[in-house]
């Protein structure tokens, strides 16, 4: 398992030798750095923090400066934990940059979806609307609530609310082209988020299946 953190930039195209042109995300993939290391002994699982986005030590509480400290790195905005890794292979305080990926990988890409507001239940859950015309008066309402009988709302009923902001996960995605350089992934397809929002790149769990 491989994993790095990064901000997606926005979306472009690229060509490949035969002149096929293939829809891309370009993520600026790291440079990350190790934060710490979870051992079973002492946290019960193993896994390895990372932090990208160096903050400013000003805008960092107490405890995110003791933390970054023990590290010898500065304070990051944004830190995650990628589990299932060697923990051999990664030192404190080290650096982790995009070139730990190269082109063909296949990837798990999670981020934040963009948040959309208050939605009515036609464009949140796909609903379909009711008559238009001949006085029904039940356009874009929601639908039946249920039985009369328990005289209440069950649990996940689909009903208005705000959508989106939620943490999503797009599997099995190829990496097309890595710019070790720049530190940018260029990942085919789309992934969760809006731009400059941040995701975590990780090896695909379902990869071959």
């Amino acid at each position: 398992m491989k994993g790095i953190l990064g901000r997606k930039l926005g979306m472009t195209q690229v060509f490949n030798e035969d002149g096929v042109v293939t829809p891309v995300t370009v993520v600026e993939a790291g440079p990350c750095v190790v934060l710490q290391k979870k051992e079973v002994a002492t946290d019960g699982y193993e896994a390895v923090q990372l932090g990208f986005d160096e903050k400013k030590e000003h805008r960092a509480n107490k405890p995110e400066l003791g933390h970054a400290k023990k590290a010898g790195v500065k304070p990051q905005k944004f830190i995650k934990e990628i589990r299932g890794v060697n923990l051999d292979e990664y030192e404190l305080g080290s650096t982790i940059k995009a070139d730990i990926f190269s082109e063909g990988d296949i990837v798990d890409v999670t981020g934040t979806s963009k948040g959309k507001g208050f939605a009515g239940a036609i464009k949140r859950h796909n609903q379909s609307r009711g008559p238009m015309s001949h006085g029904s008066r039940y356009h874009r309402r929601p639908g039946s609530l249920g039985a009369v009988g328990p005289s209440r709302v069950f649990k996940g009923q689909t009903l208005p609310g705000r959508m989106g902001g939620d943490k999503v996960t797009t599997q099995n995605l190829q990496v097309v082209r890595v710019d070790a350089e720049k530190n940018l992934l260029l990942i085919k397809g789309a992934i969760p988020g809006p731009k400059n929002g941040y995701v975590v790149i990780k090896s695909a769990v379902k990869a071959g299946n």
